[in-house]
């Protein structure tokens, strides 16, 4: 027993044919079609009824094929990344606290940094000029009533046209793409301060384009760790779409529309605008209980509470309420979340999540309802285009599903 022991540490741990397929996210029957190919080593032990794989084998086999593995539910798919955990209600990218680089970093800084590893203190980011005209005239032809996701859905398609190379994945031209794509995109939107805000960083620009309001040191400071915090959150809807997306080697505009699409929904990007819409009621009301009743009443959930990732607090929003503390205009706005939060507490075991803490912010500082969307929309390019550098080193084409057929079977009849 001893000596079998010793062989086993000496060639790895040794999954069975069950766990091998787990680990690669196919049927058995695929497992030993692998190791007809000569992709796999198979062994049968003494005494054994089955092979066993090297576990250390059968992992670079997923890392080359991109398969994916079962989640621990069994429900779910999971894609491998380096770029978010969330773990013990934390986040992190790259395994650094996405609140302590909020609090240290700027938004370019740290998107700067997850896209090279390299921390360039006081980058900014600059829109080019024949990206930048076009994006703003496809802006300025929508209709009037348009919105500001509206505004960022015809500019990325028009700075596009205005990029001859945007076929080109190479590493370097994709992060230099990002670059400008993201300030094309924030200076695209239509100012709302009288005078035109002359920043280099890009949170007192974007700010320009939310509110007419001045924006004071600590107000700023909100907008742009709320664009650090927003980055990334693991595979949302928007980054699955833009991980299916970049394995079929879209470029990176193609990439930041698919995000746009997937985005656009009240289960996503656009939860904090009812988020936004139920704090006006209850600074109307002088309270949270009546607006909760007809929440309650109508059997629509609360908004801005509760997140299937996280237990507790979203600790987006425990960084944000912290700094919004420092905002004086936004006490009234954040004694009203407060109110949303202890009256829902007595009724459900739910948190506050990002969308209300910006909500907070939107609210107390005159922007529209659908800014905290745009803020999500600016802030998560740069995550996506994190995702499409990870998806454009794997095999192309991986991402591929495949459907479960419940239709009539075959032959039927021409109708």
């Amino acid at each position: 027993m001893a000596d079998q022991e010793a062989a086993q540490d000496a060639g790895g741990k040794r999954l069975s044919t069950r766990e091998a397929a787990d680990r690669l996210g196919v049927k058995p029957e695929t497992v030993y079609a692998y190791v007809s190919r000569g992709q796999l080593t198979s062994r049968r032990e003494p005494g054994s009824r089955g092979s066993t794989f090297d576990m250390k084998e059968v992992d670079a086999l997923a890392r080359r094929t991109g398969r994916r593995e079962s989640s621990a539910s069994g429900d779910e798919l999971a894609v491998r990344t380096g770029i978010t955990l969330i773990d013990r209600d934390h986040c992190y990218f790259r395994g650094v606290d996405t609140s302590e680089l909020a609090a240290h970093y700027s938004y370019e800084e740290v998107a700067e940094w997850l896209w090279t590893g390299e921390l360039r203190p006081g980058i900014h980011f600059t829109a080019p000029q024949d990206a930048l005209s076009a994006a703003r005239r496809a802006a300025q032809a929508l209709p009037a009533h348009s919105g500001p996701m509206d505004r960022l859905r015809v500019a990325v398609i028009a700075a596009a046209a205005a990029d001859p190379l945007r076929f080109d994945l190479s590493e370097a031209t994709v992060i230099e793409t990002a670059r400008s794509l993201i300030p094309t995109l924030v200076d695209a939107l239509p100012s709302q301060a009288p005078k035109q805000c002359a920043a280099n960083a890009l949170a007192p620009r974007l700010w320009s384009r939310l509110t007419a309001e001045p924006a004071d040191a600590a107000a700023l400071r909100v907008l742009d760790a709320a664009l650090v915090l927003l980055i990334d959150h693991d595979l949302a809807a928007s980054t699955c779409a833009v991980r299916v997306a970049a394995s079929a080697r879209a470029h990176p505009y193609a990439i930041v529309s698919a995000g746009f699409g997937a985005l656009d929904g009240v289960l996503h990007g656009a939860a904090s605008g009812l988020a936004h819409r139920m704090l006006l009621e209850v600074l109307d009301c002088g309270s949270a209980a009546t607006v909760i009743a007809d929440h309650l009443r109508a059997g629509r959930r609360v908004p801005g509470l509760g997140h299937r990732l996280y237990g507790g607090e979203d600790p987006r929003a425990r960084a944000l309420f912290k700094l919004l503390e420092d905002v004086p205009q936004a006490r009234p706005a954040l004694e009203a979340a407060r109110q949303v939060i202890t009256t829902t507490a007595r009724h459900t075991d739910l948190h506050a999540n990002v969308d209300l803490a910006l909500a907070v912010l939107t609210v107390s500082t005159g922007m529209p309802t659908e800014a905290g969307e745009t803020i999500f929309a600016i802030s998560r390019t740069a995550g996506w285009i994190a995702h499409a550098l990870e998806e454009y080193a794997e095999r192309p084409l991986r991402i591929r599903p495949s459907g479960q057929y419940h239709g009539p079977r075959p032959p039927q009849p021409l109708p």
